[in-house]
């Protein structure tokens, strides 16, 4: 009964999110996107690519004034979320997608972190020891990775910007390589060299 109370007050929880990112401040500057230009509409939308395009790729990495997400296209949805796990950077765009209790979820290709593309979610499997015979399910650790609304238009895919009055903890490491997303990948960090 409480696991049913807590998913409830989470999806909730991710409701009134949606609710700030659809309605919250809509001032954000686009940069560069690994597409080419990413270009503000006037609607506040940023164009990410062609619709055909991202199908192709199944996924691809834009920039959001400075901020690099990555964009996939699985089983016939989009999804966009910030590009760096919210463990320790790692680069979500050379992840694996598996699915995960009827969930799609990106595995981070540094420690294996599972993050739901859906509401960004990272999920863990556990037992509880207070079962007669504990088998290990998955269970949310609640919304850590930051998810982007993605817009479909014409042919186009668009991404709403984040409302950053809303802290998640993927934002420490979306910070942390702003503007240098791309280049920062290709340098060694010390969770991969211990891999």
């Amino acid at each position: 009964m409480l696991d049913l109370i807590i998913l409830s007050l989470h999806f909730f929880i991710c409701f009134l999110i949606s609710i700030a990112i659809w309605y919250g401040p809509k001032n954000e500057d686009s940069h560069s996107s690994s597409t080419g230009g990413a270009e503000m509409e006037p609607d506040c939308l940023i164009l990410i690519g062609k619709e055909e395009d991202i199908k192709k790729s199944q996924r691809i990495t834009a920039k959001i004034n400075g901020r690099e997400i990555v964009v996939f296209y699985h089983e016939g949805k989009f999804h966009a979320l910030d590009s760096r796990c919210y463990h320790e950077g790692g680069p979500l765009c050379l992840g694996e997608i598996e699915d995960i209790d009827g969930q799609a979820c990106i595995v981070c290709p540094w420690h294996k972190f599972k993050i739901t593309l859906e509401t960004g979610e990272g999920l863990y499997e556990g037992i509880n020891p207070l079962e007669p015979s504990p088998t290990p399910k998955w269970q949310s650790k609640g919304v850590k990775q930051r998810i982007h609304k993605v817009t479909i238009d014409s042919g186009n895919v668009y991404v709403s910007p984040p409302d950053l009055s809303v802290s998640f903890d993927s934002d420490y490491f979306a910070e942390k390589y702003k503007n240098g997303g791309e280049l920062a990948m290709g340098k060694q960090n010390h969770s991969e060299a211990t891999e």
